[in-house]
């Protein structure tokens, strides 16, 4: 678990890569003692860790893009979501440099994805909404939905995983019917407002 200030340095940083990029396209680089000095970087941010970057305008989804598995260091995967939910997330056209004094930034710090060892018709009972994100693969398709999209969304347990499902480009009923489902954890760290005070975010 990220501590608050740990958690607090991770959405600075989301924010510092993003107004960064949108300046000069140039990738800021953590690893130097200006950096190392104003985000006051600690171990964890040079383990491996699976995060997600979300962008909010006006309280409306502006991005999100993100590692799923812990396959880069944290501030690395940071940085690389950050850039990604700004400016390559399909969904939305690039973020302009003047939308940022209204954007909100949420970091999630993921758990590695467990796959769900037990029949499909009792997926229902083992997914718990407010702790649960959820991971959905099938050949080559698979979606991801974050921990606090089911309470955000008022979803149960089978909205949930029909969502996830969708999100890979699957039928609803996916899960059902040999679709391959995993659930991790997320520790959420966002700002209340633009550029404004961070606090992490529980659901459960």
């Amino acid at each position: 678990m990220l501590t608050e200030q740990e958690g607090k340095a991770a959405v600075k940083l989301a924010r510092a890569t993003i107004e960064s990029y949108l300046k000069d396209t140039k990738k800021i680089k953590p690893y130097k003692k200006d950096y190392e000095k104003k985000f006051d970087f600690t171990s964890v941010f040079r383990e491996k860790r699976g995060v997600f970057v979300t962008l909010r305008k006006q309280g409306f989804l502006r991005g999100c893009i993100g590692h799923p598995y812990p396959d880069s260091l944290l501030v690395e995967a940071i940085i690389d979501s950050a850039i990604s939910a700004a400016c390559q997330d399909p969904r939305f056209s690039p973020v302009k440099p003047s939308e940022m004094k209204e954007i909100t930034i949420e970091v999630t710090i993921l758990t590695q994805p467990e796959k769900f060892e037990l029949p499909a018709e009792k997926l229902p009972e083992a997914v718990e909404i407010g702790r649960h994100g959820l991971f959905v693969k099938q050949g080559y398709f698979q979606g991801l939905l974050l921990p606090q999209v089911a309470p955000e969304n008022n979803f149960d347990a089978l909205d949930f995983l029909s969502h996830t499902c969708m999100k890979a480009g699957l039928s609803p009923e996916a899960w059902l019917t040999g679709a391959e489902v995993y659930h991790f954890e997320g520790q959420i760290f966002k700002e209340k407002e633009a550029g404004g005070e961070i606090f992490e975010e529980k659901y459960k």
